[in-house]
């Protein structure tokens, strides 16, 4: 069995919850390693803290999510520097930019209800905030992005930054700012969800880009419960929510790992083998939170 590794999901979730008891069990089965399990506010830290508690593999990492820099309390730093002591291996993230929130997202999104969408130099502060705290003491950071490269590309090289290495998670910048992210130690996870373009007609700039990645800097991901793969990818399903939306199974990660495979045109083992080494490099050989 092929060991394997999701450097990026939210398994506290609310979607993910009811499903818990079944996933712990069924997950190490599949061949799952480790997975960094990401809080995204300070509602969620105490749940992933508890994950981390019940399963060994879990991988804890706490963050304030750019789609909830609004909605921060007045003590917030004071909260994730608690946080982070409590487990001095934890990981800083899920942290990062978000222009889409502000320039193409519809004012109705269910998934941005009662969210105060904060402006973007709000949440530049947020950020480059949580990246200097993870800096400074060495922690791995998880970084979402989206309609916003330049501007992180921008802020990497101007402020300090993990010496082990940072991920950007679901990258899905332009294949030329690859190289420019590695030279700043950024690490790169692929996820399933981007095989909806898997066909050579159709073949996106986002699967382009992970052919130009680095073996070195290449970790995959499943962000479940979000970014579902494509029906005839999917290896494992879960019930859709009672509106009907789907629910990605943390399980599909070997999923990810063979579309990731068969686009860079290596041997499956080979890339496991890779990925693993990766993913201890940047998120350290596993210690159980104290």
């Amino acid at each position: 069995m092929l060991p394997l590794y999701d450097a990026h999901n939210h398994l506290q979730d609310d979607w993910l919850a009811p499903h818990h008891p079944a996933l712990l069990h069924e997950l190490p089965a599949l061949g799952l390693r480790a997975a960094v399990v990401n809080g995204t506010c300070e509602a969620d830290w105490a749940s992933v803290a508890s994950l981390a508690q019940a399963a060994p593999w879990v991988r804890p990492s706490y963050g304030l999510h750019p789609w909830d820099a609004g909605n921060r309390s007045r003590d917030w730093q004071a909260h994730l520097r608690a946080q982070l002591a409590a487990d001095p291996h934890a990981a800083v993230g899920e942290i990062g930019l978000d222009r889409w929130i502000l320039e193409r997202a519809r004012p109705d999104d269910p998934r941005l209800a009662g969210l105060r969408r904060a402006p973007f130099p709000e949440q530049i502060e947020v950020f480059t905030w949580q990246l200097a705290l993870a800096a400074s003491e060495n922690r791995a950071a998880s970084i979402h992005c989206l309609d916003a490269w330049g501007a992180l590309a921008d802020l990497l090289h101007a402020v300090r930054t993990p010496l082990r290495g940072f991920l950007l998670h679901a990258y899905g910048g332009p294949p030329e700012m690859v190289r420019t992210f590695a030279e700043c130690g950024a690490y790169f996870s692929f996820n399933g969800a981007a095989l909806k373009d898997a066909g050579p007609a159709q073949r996106s700039r986002k699967l382009e880009a992970f052919k130009l990645v680095p073996d070195e800097r290449l970790l995959v991901e499943t962000d479940a419960p979000a970014m579902p793969l494509p029906p005839a990818f999917r290896r494992h399903e879960l019930p859709p929510t009672a509106d009907g939306q789907t629910v990605n199974h943390p399980g599909n990660i070997a999923a990810s790992y063979a579309g990731l495979a068969e686009l860079r045109e290596v041997d499956l083992a080979t890339l496991a083998a890779q990925v693993e080494a990766n993913f201890l490099r940047l998120f350290g050989p596993h210690t159980a939170p104290v």
